[in-house]
């Protein structure tokens, strides 16, 4: 018999991978061509060509020793360093490739720094909504999350009820900016306000308490918007980031933890964050990724094609009267439930081969999330859908 603590979370699932599959199985009833499936934030857009050539490069030129064996668990050093010079030159840092460690993702990042950072009963504070996996990643090193309310006008945090939230007990805070699921990104404004309430918490308790950045979404920004680098204003962060929407690579699970330099004992960070990397399984992050990203850092995601969608599903579902947060950035829309049940309202889009995702899988309930990471034919396809859902709840 497995664990009981596996059986309860076998028992919560993950209700975003079940709808997928839901998905799939109305797809073969109906057809795919009649099935609106907006679960799942999986990138569209193509690969980089320069990360494609990179790959097929290193194949070519390294010895199978050298492209395929281990390394340091931190990664290959001249990786470290193509990343630190990528970050220095667009926001104006001071990394070495001795603050980065190269990680399997951005879930293994946040698992590594959680690894490296909690004891047992320490305190971890969310903001929400928030993506639901944060819960499994604290509770993997026995830490205890903590929600703090969001302002429902404008999706920034609640600063006040972060400020009442801080605790002896709080360890560390984690933030998603641009944020799954809102699209909203948290201003520079609202970055400085939570680093002075920060570092007045630090002084007041004479203890580090750590910003831990999740920054998959960064390079997804629209209408001119700019994410604040944390690092800039906090000097106990960590800004753990993920190559899977910049490059549309989510299979690959390539990602790295940048370790402020102004740290409160960055060295010893460092060398926590390497070890857990070991200890956890993922022993380094893959290594024709690594050699790849050296030969095509710059490479980007094509962010036109994503705001091309943002603007035609904001558009048309708030002209239908749906009340909608604009996205800033990301790839999804936060829509509010017109039912006050939003499971109800899920369940009623389905009628209309609608897939969406209730707000309570992100502990904000009343909402819900469309991932408009799909092509803009099927977004066109669903409008009529969502012309009768509406109608169904009177808003058209």
């Amino acid at each position: 018999m497995i664990s009981k603590k596996m059986q309860q979370q076998i028992k919560d699932g993950t209700v975003i991978r079940a709808m997928f599959q839901e998905g799939k199985a109305m797809a073969k009833e109906f057809g795919a061509e009649n099935v609106y499936d907006f679960s799942l934030g999986n990138p569209m857009t193509p690969v980089p060509a320069e990360f494609n050539q990179a790959v097929i490069d290193a194949v070519k030129t390294e010895t199978s020793l050298e492209l395929h064996g281990y390394m340091d668990n931190a990664g290959y050093p001249e990786t470290r360093q193509a990343v630190a010079e990528d970050l220095n030159r667009r926001f104006g840092t001071e990394f070495e490739g001795k603050h980065i460690v190269m990680t399997v993702g951005a879930a293994g990042a946040l698992n590594v720094v959680f690894k490296t950072l909690l004891d047992p009963g320490d305190e971890v504070l969310a903001f929400a909504p928030y993506f639901g996996e944060y819960r499994g990643y604290v509770a993997n090193h026995q830490g205890i999350l903590r929600e703090v309310q969001p302002d429902t006008e404008t999706f920034q945090p609640d600063l006040a009820d972060f400020e009442a939230k801080i605790t002896e007990s709080t360890k560390a805070v984690i933030i998603n900016n641009p944020v799954n699921p809102t699209g909203v990104i948290y201003s520079a404004e609202t970055i400085r306000k939570m680093a002075d309430i920060l570092r007045k918490k630090q002084e007041a308790y004479g203890k580090e308490i750590y910003l831990v950045s999740d920054e998959p979404y960064r390079e997804l920004a629209y209408d001119g918007n700019e994410v604040p680098f944390l690092t800039k204003y906090y000097d106990n962060t960590f800004v753990t980031y993920s190559f899977s929407k910049s490059l549309s690579i989510p299979g690959e699970r390539i990602g790295y933890i940048a370790a402020c330099p102004k740290m409160a004992d960055c060295s010893q960070a460092v060398s926590g964050l390497s070890v857990a990397n070991r200890i956890l399984g993922f022993v380094n992050a893959p290594s024709l990724m690594q050699k790849a990203l050296v030969a095509s850092m710059g490479a980007k995601t094509d962010v036109g094609y994503y705001d091309r969608n943002r603007q035609l599903i904001y558009g048309s579902l708030t002209e239908l009267g749906f009340t909608c947060a604009k996205p800033q950035g990301a790839f999804y829309l936060w829509i509010k439930s017109p039912d006050a049940e939003e499971k109800k309202f899920v369940e009623a889009a389905k009628k209309y081969h609608l897939l969406l995702v209730g707000g309570t899988t992100f502990s904000c309930p009343g909402y819900v999330r469309l991932a408009y990471c799909v092509s803009y034919e099927m977004i066109q396809r669903s409008l009529p859908a969502f012309e009768k859902l509406a109608k169904e709840y009177h808003l058209a």
